[in-house]
């Protein structure tokens, strides 16, 4: 049997692609297939497919502020307050037990960081990770209505809830190497001390921690402790050493 020892079982789920739509293609019904791994073979079962309908996942684009990419490294690619998601993002995403997915580039790293967390008694879990973009938009409304039942005029909410959540098209949870990550069980262990060891260890794994609290004049997004982005060994640990955030780091690129 092929087996993935660690994040939540020992199997990993299964696996789909997914390609971001152009402007012509989201007026279409656009579908992905979902194919889930054999665990015996690794391979792809055909028999069981699950049709999965793909949302306008690139829209909310500025188009008179065209996006920036530095790099076309795919570990580096920039989205932020004003770079959406590029419309012609592809990617594979393996899914987790707990029906949480990730760019299966990135799994390995992501096994490995949780593997050595867990051997030093830091018990973690991938709370959030990929989003389509139709999640951003679930989460971005319910933002904005707590703010506004707090007594926030609308605008005053939807500021707020842009000071915290990004705007549909412009998250890294749409790219899949996104995630947020969070103590397990925070009766035993409090999320604090996993993110302590997150902060010190995640760098050699190719995860930075995405917005510091130092930082968020340049993210334009407020400190949090639970989300890393990865961005690959060699570039992690230059920002770390530099203390750079991801826009810091690909000016250093131009």
């Amino acid at each position: 049997m092929l087996k993935f020892p660690g994040i939540y079982s020992d199997i990993i789920k299964g696996a789909w692609k997914r390609t971001l739509l152009n402007d012509e293609e989201k007026k279409k019904t656009q579908k992905s297939t979902y194919r889930r791994r054999s665990p015996a073979a690794g391979g792809i079962r055909s028999d069981r497919i699950h049709r999965h309908q793909l949302g306008p996942l690139a829209a909310g684009k500025d188009k008179n502020r065209p996006p920036k990419q530095i790099s076309d490294d795919w570990r580096l690619v920039l989205v932020n307050y004003e770079n959406p998601v590029p419309e012609d993002y592809t990617f594979t995403l393996i899914e987790l037990r707990n029906d949480q997915a990730v760019d299966e580039r990135i799994y390995p790293d992501l096994q490995a960081m949780f593997d050595d967390a867990r051997s030093e008694g830091i018990s973690i879990i991938v709370t959030s990770s990929y989003r389509s973009y139709e999640d951003q938009v679930e989460i971005m409304e319910r933002f904005i209505r707590d703010f506004e039942n707090q007594g926030y005029s609308h605008e005053e909410a939807k500021e707020k809830a842009e000071a915290q959540v990004n705007r549909p098209g412009y998250s890294e949870h749409q790219l899949g190497i996104g995630i947020d990550i969070n103590s397990e069980d925070s009766s035993v262990q409090s999320s604090d001390h996993a993110w302590r060891w997150l902060h010190e260890n995640a760098w050699k794994y190719g995860f930075i921690q995405r917005y510091p609290a130092d930082k968020t004049e340049i993210t334009h997004v407020i400190n949090e402790p639970w989300h890393y982005r990865y961005v690959g060994k060699e570039a992690a640990q230059i920002m770390t050493e530099n203390n750079w955030c991801l826009e810091e780091y690909l000016e250093t690129l131009r």
